[in-house]
């Protein structure tokens, strides 16, 4: 019986990383759900309710509690997708968090949190997995060997309000395609997924001004995107449907990328 392969997810216990390990479960991966929290016992939210969904399709789940912006708990997150499911086939760089402040209020401690868990934390979880990767792709044991970064259109889009985490989402898209020049000649894949306005808990503090940005247009197809909408343009990657499209942009935000007049 063949091996089913195995993805780690960041920041899985709602929203689109959430949707991302259902999704990817559905593809056939095992999944491996981090969060800076675990709590077994609340199956209605959290990496609890997560792992519900994933086993209802079939797929092993193990979650991994840990705080990116640690560096001292790569090595043990990587550690317990191994001893759980052999190696790690597939990385999700998806936990980011974001403050909604001025840009002429931002602190030194608003900037740090944020670049901390969005790009310095993305950046070296990225090159512990990298390594493990490298080496099962070369021992021909690993399953399409592919890294994905979800950023965001704040990787080329201004908002003063957000400025730390523009700055955070752009730093990690110059990392997706540094990791992709990098991995290629090991045959291990790098993507980067930039999702537009998706509705989640994180947007929902400012749900009616965006209603009437889309309202008046700002996204072509005049809707929210959804957690959903995002796990699907993973799982394709996960496929191997894009495998010829290393350090591939994705943009998963209803036509916010086109150039208007």
């Amino acid at each position: 019986m063949s091996r089913r392969p195995c993805a780690v997810v960041t920041g899985a216990s709602r929203g689109i990383g959430r949707a991302i390990a259902i999704g990817l479960a559905e593809a056939g991966y095992d999944i491996v759900a981090n969060a800076r929290s675990y709590n077994p016992d609340d199956l209605s939210r959290g990496l609890a309710e997560t792992g519900e969904r994933v086993m209802e399709l079939g797929a092993a789940f193990h979650p991994a509690a840990a705080d990116i912006a640690d560096l001292t708990t790569h090595e043990r997150l990587l550690r317990s997708a191994i001893d759980r499911f052999s190696g790690v086939d597939l990385l999700v760089n998806n936990a980011g968090i974001g403050t909604r402040v001025d840009f002429l209020e931002t602190t030194p401690e608003n900037l740090d949190r944020v670049v901390g868990v969005n790009l310095r934390g993305a950046f070296f979880l990225t090159q512990c997995f990298a390594r493990h990767m490298v080496e099962r792709a070369e021992r021909g044991e690993a399953i399409r060997p592919a890294i994905v970064f979800i950023t965001s259109i704040s990787a080329d889009t201004s908002s003063p309000t957000r400025a730390e985490y523009c700055v955070s989402k752009a730093g990690l898209s110059q990392l997706a395609q540094i990791c992709a020049h990098r991995l290629a000649q090991h045959g291990v894949n790098v993507y980067e997924v930039r999702p537009g306005i998706i509705e989640t808990d994180m947007t929902a503090p400012v749900k009616q001004r965006y209603d009437a940005l889309i309202d008046e247009g700002v996204v072509p197809q005049r809707r929210w995107g959804t957690p959903r909408d995002v796990a699907r343009a993973v799982a394709a990657l996960a496929r191997g449907d894009f495998e010829y499209s290393t350090g591939g942009v994705f943009e998963v935000s209803g036509g916010m990328n086109i150039k208007r007049l």
